[in-house]
């Protein structure tokens, strides 16, 4: 919907947070990547994280990397609206630059765990919207993560060691989505965001807009 005609028409959309899960290696970033070049009214949420910066990840823009100490200090604060331990490494997310994108009617996309998704669920579950991305295998996924070339091997072995815990989340997210083709995913994903962006209670002074459209 044209945000800007709805505010013109005397009504605002309240923003949305849509979730990707998925245990690594099933698609997500691939998918989240996607949909935001597509989206412009789609923004990444940047997210905390302790773990050491990857090749090619840029500080600010992939995530906003600090040390344990500065981590900790946000959960203390209560400036996380969901955080948790990951092999090893902490990740979370402001609360602040979330609430003040939802507040403008701005859209915003995580990639986050079940943990994760199960604390902003708790936090703010009228603005969620939940989708689990599973892999089209056990054989594929474990071919992706090879392929990736980022772990090594002992990493690859844990990381589908924890697969199989992960994936038994999938029925405490609203949408599930089997990625066996990027494109077709991307498209699904982009139809559950299209739909949930239509939903009555999204919409603030709708009511007062009806009842003047309808005035006889």
């Amino acid at each position: 919907m044209n945000s800007g005609g709805a505010e013109e028409a005397g009504y605002r959309r309240r923003g949305l947070m849509l979730v990707l899960s998925s245990p690594s290696g099933a698609g997500k970033t691939t998918v989240a990547r996607a949909l935001l070049a597509r989206d412009e009214a789609l923004t990444m949420s940047v997210s905390v994280t302790t773990r050491p910066r990857r090749p090619g990840e840029i500080d600010g823009t992939d995530y906003r990397f600090i040390d344990e100490a500065a981590f900790g200090r946000m959960v203390a604060e209560d400036r996380l609206i969901e955080h948790a331990r990951v092999f090893g490494n902490n990740y979370g997310t402001p609360r602040g630059s979330v609430e003040e994108a939802l507040t403008a009617g701005r859209d915003v996309l995580f990639d986050v765990d079940w943990q994760g998704t199960q604390q902003l669920s708790a936090n703010a579950r009228d603005d969620l919207v939940s989708v689990f991305i599973l892999p089209p295998s056990r054989a594929e996924l474990e071919r992706r993560l090879c392929a990736r070339a980022q772990d090594s091997d002992a990493v690859v072995r844990q990381r589908m060691a924890k697969a199989a815990d992960e994936m038994s989340h999938w029925a405490e997210y609203d949408y599930v989505v089997i990625n066996r083709e990027v494109d077709e995913t991307v498209n699904g994903v982009a139809a559950i965001l299209a739909a949930e962006r239509l939903r009555r209670h999204r919409h603030i002074g709708l009511d007062a807009f009806v009842r003047r459209v309808s005035a006889v």
